[in-house]
């Protein structure tokens, strides 16, 4: 397996077999297109390659519509090459990039740059200036180019039932569990360990206070959260806050806290990755630090629920 960032320093692939898209989410759906580029580059005995774009051609498109990942660009060239896909190329999306014809971006960027033995893209998928290519310009060009253009048909996606908008919605409502149906994995997030106002190991629940490591990546709905976290190869246990500490706090500054259930030690300046497995309840403002710290048991009984069938 190969990465690769600079689009005019490749080498030389064997029958590649290319696919094409964001693949924010890594979700379910993208692994129907996955299997069948590396089934069919074994076909061929070529080689699977995939080309994604960097940043998120929406943030370059759209740069008055928010857009917060699902999965930032290292976990993204994780998942997919955990999936079997030879190499992948991180194509950075520029303005020149953009404004590419449709006929130039299959001619003077795929055919030129990768010789493609094969194309296998969604049935919706769309290129170039305005996005003005579809597959049947692609298949249109396929016999003067010597390429084959396989289709991803419109049942086979729907049937996956998933698509990386249906999976932000679901974060930002704080449907994790659900979220993570459509992902085949529990949604994550890898952040730094930094000092808070330390109030928690006052009440017996002390917490990690945790900054993402990606700024851009999207942070669920606020609310309680039973967790699994990971550090330093092993996972613990835990539930997690997301939200302002109505309770502690005036100031509207959000806040991801997480209360390992079996851990001791000092997480100060180390990186966690934590995983949401289902949300417990809303954030709220308790009348006193005691009811706040009865809740947090109730949490806590609550969350040892969900996780043991984890």
């Amino acid at each position: 397996m190969a990465i690769f960032y600079d689009i005019n320093n490749l080498p030389a692939f064997k029958n590649p077999v290319i696919t094409i898209g964001t693949f924010d989410g890594v979700h379910l759906g993208h692994h129907v297109i996955l299997q069948q580029v590396v089934a069919h580059a074994k076909e061929v005995k070529g080689e699977s390659v995939l080309l994604t774009f960097e940043p998120h051609p929406r943030k370059l498109l759209f740069p008055d519509q928010p857009l917060k990942l699902i999965t930032p660009l290292q976990q993204k060239l994780e998942l997919i090459t955990s999936a079997g896909i030879d190499h992948v190329i991180v194509v950075p999306f520029t303005r020149d990039f953009a404004n590419l014809s449709a006929e130039e971006y299959i001619l003077d960027f795929l055919v030129k740059k990768f010789c493609p033995n094969s194309i296998i893209i969604g049935y919706d998928h769309q290129f170039g200036h305005d996005r003005r290519g579809n597959i049947k310009l692609l298949e249109a060009h396929a016999d003067d180019c010597n390429y084959r253009v396989y289709e991803i048909s419109a049942q086979l996606i729907d049937e996956a039932a998933v698509s990386s908008t249906k999976i932000r919605h679901a974060l930002q409502d704080g449907h994790v569990k659900e979220a993570a149906h459509m992902l085949g994995r529990p949604y994550s997030i890898k952040g730094k360990v930094v000092k808070g106002a330390q109030l928690g190991r006052t009440i017996g629940y002390p917490t990690a206070n945790i900054q993402p490591s990606d700024p851009e990546q999207l942070v669920p709905a606020n609310g309680v959260y039973a967790i699994r976290a990971e550090y330093d190869g092993k996972n613990y246990d835990g539930m997690l806050n997301i939200g302002v500490r109505p309770t502690v706090s005036k100031e509207l500054t959000l806040h991801i806290e997480a209360n390992l259930f079996d851990f001791a030690g000092d997480l100060y300046d180390h990186d966690l990755e934590i995983y949401f497995i289902d949300r417990l309840r809303n954030e709220e403002k308790f009348p006193s630090i005691d009811a706040l710290k009865e809740q947090l048991g109730k949490d806590k009984v609550a969350a040892q629920k969900v996780l043991t069938y984890i």
